[in-house]
């Protein structure tokens, strides 16, 4: 049976999966939250909120994530990076899915990945859990209901966290699995509740995909200057290096927070939601993410609260430091209203450096910014991935090697490409440490963070007198008016200069080490650049 808001042309059986209880359509925020209610997934929160715990798994599992060697993808995989995982045991894991979802309820989203008509794909959501189906909607671009009548899924991801995988008949390494099938247009999850699964999927399947159209796939979170959508910047960056928190500037007009593509036409939004982290959240610095968590159909994702009040508590980490709201991107007053831009004219590249080495703001040669995004440095911090307890600096080229299915060199080749073409200026912004590393020295004040921001964006910052950094060669303003001119020289932050050069000699190495796997890959200038 078919319940839900529109009748679709293309049901489940058409996909094979037949025998279910209910297959509910389309349905929309209220009907979502009222099944989550009736099915006991969670609770109802401030303002129509949703609150939830994830269980076990409050993080992704990036090793549990697999490709599917088939014969179309066996030369376009990054396979050291994507583990493989045989056509047999995804076709033995698919048969035992369909048969345990039999008799049960499951919730269907059609939508929309990419705000570009041209460009978007058109993705289908099957989901055991209700609030997975809300969460999904929330974060994907919502078609309109006379686009609905007609829509044709061209990938299809069905999420069963009931389901447990067996290893020694699915070929998976435990009984959690997230498998992307490329040749049938097909990804299966298992035994995992957290909802960050479903909204990377459709973000890696994306990464396979544009490349091969000229498209620019990007984790970045991107944002334009007020009534000029050609002057757009994105942020690129791993979670936590505050993607979400620096590119929602009330002075400018946010694309979004996460997930971006760069075409021949300029830059535009994958998604249609915010997927925001929670911990010490504040109305003081972070207003409008503040007030979403008291807004009808936010999904608040593994945060204590009050079981009176339903009051959140934004401090108290003891179920994850990866607590979250996934709100629709209509819900900060400066979003964009179609998801498009220009080409960006600064690109900023996000790391939170535990070495407290990195300045705060650098500026990037074309050669530089080839050479830092392959690199991808950062920190893990604590939440984002399990086991991560405290941050663990880490190479993820790319600034999203676990949503990578391609060899790195296909992407920084694009982004140098549309660099040459369209002449944007690069940024390195540190958003880790200062005055030491972690666990002596404090985080880069945010403040100040956003007075570095906002004078690269504005253009003010290119008349700054620059020095040529020792260790890394680019260039680090000496003054920005209204920063603390002792941030700006790492080095002078230290209690001690000769601790923070040999921290310094140490985190130089490690890049030497990591990107020595793309020099056979690269042009004279980036190898350049990586021998000093």
């Amino acid at each position: 049976m078919s319940i839900g808001r529109v009748n679709p042309k293309f049901q489940l059986s058409d996909q094979g999966i037949e025998g279910l209880g209910e297959a509910y359509y389309n349905m929309l925020e209220p009907d979502l939250i009222a099944h989550a209610l009736r099915r006991g997934e969670g609770e109802l929160g401030k303002g129509g909120s949703f609150l939830v715990s994830t269980g076990e798994f409050t993080g992704r599992s990036p090793k549990d994530k697999f490709v599917v060697r088939t014969a179309d993808a066996e030369d376009t995989i990054w396979w050291e990076n994507n583990p493989p995982l045989e056509v047999a045991g995804f076709d033995a894991l698919y048969a035992d899915m369909l048969e345990h979802m039999k008799g049960r309820e499951y919730f269907v989203q059609d939508l929309f990945a990419g705000a570009d008509p041209a460009l978007r794909l058109d993705v289908r959501m099957v989901t055991e859990l209700a609030w997975h189906s809300l969460f999904i909607r929330t974060m994907l671009r919502r078609p309109e209901r006379a686009e609905l009548d007609g829509f044709e899924p061209e990938f299809t991801v069905i999420n069963c966290p009931s389901f447990k995988a067996d290893p020694a008949r699915h070929g998976c390494r435990t009984e959690t699995v997230i498998a992307m099938n490329f040749e049938k247009k097909l990804i299966l999850i298992a035994g995992t509740e957290y909802a960050g699964e479903n909204k990377k999927c459709v973000f890696s399947l994306l990464n396979y995909i544009l490349p091969e159209k000229g498209v620019m796939p990007m984790h970045c979170s991107a944002n334009h200057a007020q009534g000029n959508p050609v002057d757009a910047a994105v942020f690129f960056g791993l979670s936590g290096t505050g993607k979400t928190t620096l590119s929602a500037d009330p002075n400018r007009v946010l694309l979004g927070d996460d997930e971006h593509g760069w075409s021949d036409r300029g830059t535009y939004n994958f998604e249609g939601g915010c997927y925001a982290k929670t911990i010490s959240l504040s109305p003081e610095a972070e207003p409008e993410i503040y007030a979403t968590t008291e807004m009808f159909g936010t999904v608040i994702e593994n945060m204590v609260y009050d079981p009176e009040t339903k009051d959140l508590d934004f401090e108290d980490d003891s179920l994850t430091a990866n607590m979250r709201c996934a709100y629709p991107l209509h819900y900060i007053s400066n979003a964009s209203e179609n998801g498009l831009a220009g080409h960006p004219k600064n690109i900023i590249m996000l790391t939170c450096d535990a070495f407290g080495v990195l300045p705060p703001i650098a500026r990037l040669s074309p050669a530089q910014a080839m050479y830092h995004f392959l690199s991808g440095f950062t920190s893990k911090v604590a939440g984002t991935e399990r086991g991560v307890t405290e941050p663990q600096p880490t190479f993820s080229t790319c600034f999203g090697a676990p949503f990578m299915p391609r060899r790195p060199e296909v992407y920084g080749n694009l982004l140098r490409e549309k660099i040459a073409a369209h002449g944007a200026t690069c940024w390195l912004v540190n958003t880790g440490w200062t005055g030491g590393a972690y666990g002596t020295g404090s985080r880069m004040p945010i403040r100040a963070t956003r007075g570095l921001l906002t004078a690269a964006l504005d253009g003010s910052l290119n008349n700054a007198t620059f020095r040529k950094d020792e260790n890394f060669g680019f260039q680090v303003p000496v003054t920005v008016p209204g920063v603390d001119g002792a941030l700006l020289d790492p080095r002078g932050t230290w209690g001690d200069p000769a601790a923070y050069d040999a921290q310094a000699a140490l985190l130089v190495e490690m890049f030497a080490e990591n990107f020595a796997q793309y020099v056979p890959h690269i042009d004279e200038d980036v190898k350049a650049v990586a021998i000093g």
